[in-house]
């Protein structure tokens, strides 16, 4: 993979987008005004190959910030040197920040070194996007884990239920479901609620309940989750899980931080 230059955001994945957006209570547009590139000794733990700058920057549009924003705001910034050593040309550029308020007014912290991206109009529609779904009445929950896995064989060879819950940031329930019928494919599905009906469906890639999913959920069904079936229960289950692991695919995170 090759490294792209610190703070232009390029090709990064709906999971990166989504693992800034879901830390930041501040999001915004910014135009740099000014940069001043702070010596070793007001620097420290800056990587190599990078320079700390301390930066100001207009607010040209706030996307998220219940608080608001000063139009005028100030951050600290570790940008990577091109191949020559060179700091890359930021003045009068814009960016998309994922921030949070800092200590004075004014001042913002990111929420991760690289959390300064341009601020393309493609960007920042697929920011807004993002930010919509994360806030809508219907967003899923975050996924801190997995709970307890049940399965019910069928009355044939090849039939079979599996229900895994889910543990979540809010408490709201969410659990997944692989039902396998003779002669069929097996059909999984989550379901964001008490009760699985039809209505229950795999998520789409590139969403944000498959990002909960596909970068929140462990590679494998942990012995605690299966701990009260019996062994070829257990067993069954454990091949549903994978078998919703492999179909969610990788999280596709890219990122290449400093």
């Amino acid at each position: 993979m090759v490294a792209q230059p610190a703070g232009t955001g390029t090709g990064l994945s709906y999971a990166d987008l989504a693992d800034f957006a879901d830390t930041a209570p501040m999001v915004a547009v910014v135009r740099i005004r000014n940069i001043i590139t702070l010596k070793p000794d007001q620097a420290q733990g800056v990587p190599p190959g990078h320079k700390r700058l301390y930066i100001e920057a207009d607010v040209t549009s706030l996307i998220r910030g219940e608080a608001g924003i000063s139009p005028l705001v100030t951050y600290l910034y570790d940008a990577r040197l091109d191949a020559r050593g060179k700091l890359p040309k930021l003045k009068k550029a814009s960016f998309i920040l994922f921030a949070r308020p800092a200590t004075r007014p004014g001042e913002v912290q990111l929420v991760a070194p690289d959390a300064q991206i341009a601020a393309t109009p493609v960007m920042v529609d697929r920011v807004k996007s993002l930010l919509s779904s994360m806030v809508a009445r219907d967003a899923p929950p975050r996924i801190l884990g997995l709970g307890d896995a049940f399965h019910v064989a069928g009355t044939v060879a090849g039939e079979g239920e599996t229900q895994i819950f889910l543990r979540t940031e809010n408490g709201d329930p969410v659990s997944l479901s692989v039902l396998r019928r003779p002669g069929q494919p097996p059909r999984w599905a989550v379901a964001l609620g008490e009760i699985v009906d039809e209505a229950a469906r795999a998520p789409v890639p590139g969403t944000l309940l498959w990002y909960r999913l596909a970068c929140s959920l462990p590679p494998v069904l942990p012995a605690r989750a299966v701990r009260t079936l019996a062994v070829a229960d257990a067993e069954a289950a454990r091949a549903d899980y994978r078998l919703v692991i492999e179909a969610l695919g990788p999280c596709g995170r890219t990122r290449i931080a400093p």
